[in-house]
Parts: C-alpha cells; structure tokens; sequence
C-alpha cells in the first residue's frame, strides 16, 4: 500500500467501520480514560511493565464492550489480554 492507500483506509476504518462497531470514538476513549485512570491509580510504582500494558489492553477490551456488548471479538481480545497478564504475574514470582 502507498501512503494515500493507508490514509484512505484508515478513514474508513474510523469513519465507518470501527464506529459501526464500537460506537461513538470519543465516548470509547472516555471510557478508556476512565478505566486507565483507574488502574494508574492502584498502581505502586511509576514504570509500565508488560503486566501494567497486558492489563491495561484487557480495560481497553472492556471499553469497547460497553460501547458494544454485542462485539464477541472484544471478549475473546480481552480473556487473552488477561491470560497475558496472568502468564506475566506468575512469571515474576
């Protein structure tokens, strides 16, 4: 693909296919706010890890099935984020 070709079709992506999908982009990333907010919140250090990103993905996954909870792809997305960031937390111990 060339550069118009990607602009082209990221237009449509959150033009039309990904708002058909997920709803409104604005009110999704609210929600993403909202639940990365939180988690930063109970968070104890001041770095990312990979755990902090596994868990903080399967919120973004969950952000977006209140914007469609109909969207089976998003919970299959999520349980994989968690069973990543399970894999992660038992590593580190």
């Amino acid at each position: 693909m060339n550069r118009e070709e990607i602009l082209n079709t990221a237009s449509q992506y959150i033009t039309k296919d990904r708002d058909a999908t997920h709803g409104d982009a604005e009110d999704n990333f609210e929600n993403v706010a909202d639940l990365w907010s939180w988690w930063m919140d109970k968070r104890e250090r001041c770095n990312f890890n990979g755990f902090d990103i596994a868990m903080m993905m399967s919120l973004f996954k969950i952000a977006r099935i209140k914007g469609n909870p109909d969207h089976v792809d998003s919970y299959l997305d999520a349980a994989g984020y968690l069973a990543i960031a399970g894999e992660i937390q038992c590593m580190e111990r």
